[in-house]
């Protein structure tokens, strides 16, 4: 049975990215040279910033304000549009609480202002939390792929995902992320 409980989430400032509502948007965070994104965290908050410009990667927690309003439990990933999975065994924007989950390259923080490697939200997403990544406490040596290994083109599948150029049979070079 659906709970009934309503929480109320406190935004902690606002995501910038180049990524404009309706536009394109990556499907995961870009971790490339050029481009950036960028937390605007709420002056209020700014002091929860101290010591977090010592770690390489971090957690970005946001509210997908721009997401189909949807409770389709039952979902068919872009990545595999042949295959039907749990909405919990995917990555769709599309969830009941809206909220979104990214690791990304911490390049500096000025003031109230953490830039990053580019981050796969819209232009003016609501900022929920920042959070450190640990390597020893988060990188997880036996993860795994799950329904995803089960696909005939797996490899390739990986690639999209990764952002990774390469060539396909039939065509040129693919390079995801221009």
């Amino acid at each position: 049975m659906p709970s009934d409980k309503t929480i109320k989430i406190q935004s902690i400032g606002l995501i910038r990215t180049p990524y404009q509502a309706g536009d394109f948007c990556p499907k995961q965070p870009v971790e490339r040279d050029e481009g950036e994104s960028r937390l605007i965290v709420d002056p209020d908050y700014q002091a929860g910033l101290a010591k977090l410009s010592g770690f390489k990667y971090i957690y970005v927690l946001a509210y997908l304000d721009q997401a189909a309003d949807s409770t389709n439990l039952s979902v068919r990933p872009a990545m595999a549009k042949d295959t039907q999975v749990g909405l919990f065994a995917s990555r769709s924007p599309n969830r009941p609480a809206r909220i979104g989950l990214s690791v990304v390259k911490l390049k500096k923080i000025v003031n109230n202002e953490v830039v990053t490697s580019l981050l796969d939200f819209y232009d003016g997403t609501p900022l929920l939390d920042i959070k450190p990544y640990i390597n020893e406490l988060d990188a997880k040596a036996d993860a795994n792929y799950g329904w995803i290994e089960q696909l005939e083109d797996h490899h390739h599948l990986l690639d999209h995902l990764r952002g990774i150029s390469h060539k396909h049979d039939h065509d040129h070079t693919h390079d995801h992320h221009r």
